[in-house]
């Protein structure tokens, strides 16, 4: 498989077929060499590797077509996006088995009085809220590769060392430090995705390690269902502790696999050829929000931005009220079952249909909002389904009659993590910049852990088994979650005039075409890859 590339480059190239072009690193560098210097160009090795590659990304300009896209596209969902579904899973399964453990006997035996087991629930996020700033530095300045497994075996030594706790202060300890090391993992690897895929490849891809949500609820439910009978007594421990400890020795044993596994960037990509890494920064130049070659630079007039750009407080105004609601089923979801009159195991189990939809919903709204590209109207529809979902809750009585009702209206939150996936790639497509685009999704990642620290803290214990104040305020901040959106949409259609009125007056086009989310053969943004924020870039389209 090869690239098509620029007329200067066609002497050297080396075909095996008609079609397919063969560009080896020993013709390639002293090429780029010459055609940029403009002298002769001799066989030579005296540009290094990553000096030709940025070289690559802002003056090639190569023209890849649509087959060897696909080609490079499907090594990287072969590589990258497995590693990114395997480490979002097990963060998000370390999370959820705090839920199933308190029908398990986690409160009992730890002696959780009043609303201990609440702030059990809110430490995790408080501390992921606390290391977003650090958190956002560190994705600019430290290589995604070291970056990953530190973040995996901080939170993996976390959850082992869970059902070791003897009391209140060592389980708020422990929980504390699994939220300090899993509060990098969703900005984290929202920049990833951002780097190796196109805009119209991103919201599948989010939803791909997103939607492990449900399937991490899935398979907590079905591990504590089996060590919540099985493993009870056992080694002398609880069913619940089993719960923790297997979690967390299968989280610590991934670390060297990812090590081994991940690649930093499109530059240093082992995967790929010298020919690919080519067709991989072409395919992405259309996004226009720069290339992580410039990870080193940590620009603070794009922290400046991202404080002034109005669009910035609506995402995160999205990411809190989503998120309050998240984590209510999360933490309190199986309570909530529970107070439907069902046993623990019986409750255990009906997670799982909660755990299927969660995934589904992700993934169908991905699909759709891809195929529409509409996210708003989608973002809309799915809000509205979860205010009918928590109208039921709130208005059914707790009886057997009632039951299907109830459940339906329970299952309709599923839908609050289809919100999620499409608010992060909404803000994917949205913004540029590497330090900016670190910043925005640790500050997504602040609001989301501020919405999991006031979610539990609305559900009382004195309010159980209905919960009816908590519905009620959840209800409140969903319907103000759509006026946000609806905001945001004149936000972006107003942003886009003016990029239109800027490229005007420089003499361009009003109009220009977003290849990112439909990719054709034709040549964009020769500034894509020189680390311009949206806002800086009169090429950038938004999209809503």
């Amino acid at each position: 498989m090869g690239f098509h590339v620029p007329d200067f480059l066609r002497p050297w190239r080396a075909t095996r077929h008609a079609d397919e072009l063969q560009v080896g690193r020993e013709g390639l560098e002293p090429l780029l060499a010459s055609s940029l210097s403009n002298e002769p160009c001799l066989p030579r090795f005296s540009e290094s590797s990553e000096g030709i590659m940025r070289d690559i990304d802002r003056d090639a300009n190569a023209v890849v077509t649509a087959a060897e896209s696909r080609a490079v596209r499907r090594k990287i969902d072969l590589i990258i996006l497995p590693l990114l579904i395997w480490v979002y899973f097990l963060q998000i399964l370390d999370k959820t088995v705090l839920g199933f453990s308190a029908i398990f006997g986690l409160p009992e035996d730890l002696d959780l009085r009043g609303n201990q087991y609440s702030l059990v629930g809110a430490i995790a996020p408080i501390a992921q809220l606390a290391i977003q700033p650090v958190s956002s530095w560190l994705i600019v300045r430290v290589p995604h590769r070291v970056l990953m497994p530190a973040l995996v075996l901080g939170w993996g030594l976390a959850q082992t060392a869970t059902p070791f706790c003897r009391d209140f202060t060592q389980l708020m300890t422990a929980r504390f430090f699994l939220g300090v090391f899993e509060g990098g993992c969703l900005p984290l690897f929202s920049v990833i995705t951002g780097h190796w895929y196109t805009r119209g490849e991103q919201p599948l891809r989010v939803a791909a390690w997103y939607g492990t949500n449900g399937l991490g609820t899935v398979f907590a439910a079905l591990l504590s269902f089996g060590l919540g009978r099985v493993g009870e007594g056992h080694g002398g421990l609880r069913g619940w502790q089993w719960i923790f400890l297997s979690t967390g020795i299968l989280t610590v044993i991934t670390v060297p696999f990812v090590y081994l596994r991940l690649d930093n960037d499109i530059h240093s990509a082992r995967f790929l050829t010298e020919s690919q890494k080519i067709g991989a920064l072409e395919r992405v130049r259309g996004n226009q929000t720069g290339s992580s070659s410039t990870k080193e630079n940590w620009k603070w007039k794009q922290i400046r931005e991202v404080l002034l750009d109005i669009k910035t407080w609506l995402f995160l105004g999205m990411a809190l009220g989503n998120n309050l609601g998240a984590q209510v089923t999360v933490t309190f979801g199986p309570l909530i079952l529970s107070g439907l009159g069902y046993n623990k195991y019986t409750t255990t189990l009906l997670n799982i249909p909660f755990g299927v939809m969660q995934y589904l919903v992700i993934m169908f709204t991905a699909w759709g909002a891809v195929k529409l590209r509409l996210k708003a109207p989608t973002l809309c529809a799915m809000i509205l389904i979860i205010l009918a979902g928590l109208s039921t809750l709130h208005t059914l009585p707790r009886s057997q009659n009632q039951i299907g009702g109830l459940l339906a209206g329970f299952y309709c939150l599923a839908f609050i993590f289809g919100c999620n996936t499409l608010v992060v790639s909404w803000i994917l497509a949205n913004t540029a910049g590497q330090t900016k685009r670190a910043a925005v999704m640790s500050l997504y990642n602040a609001a989301s852990s501020t919405g999991n620290v006031v979610g539990p803290l609305l559900f009382q214990t004195q309010d159980a088994p209905a919960y009816l104040p908590g519905l009620r305020t959840t209800m409140g901040v969903f319907a103000a979650m759509l006026v946000i959106v609806l905001v945001q949409v004149g936000v972006l259609a107003g942003l886009n005039k003016r990029q239109e009125r800027i490229r005007v007056g420089r003499g361009k086009p009003a109009r220009v075409g977003d290849v990112s989310v439909a990719r054709s053969d034709a040549r964009v943004g020769e500034r894509a890859f020189d680390d311009l924020t949206d806002l800086e870039n009169d090429e950038f389209v938004y999209l809503y």
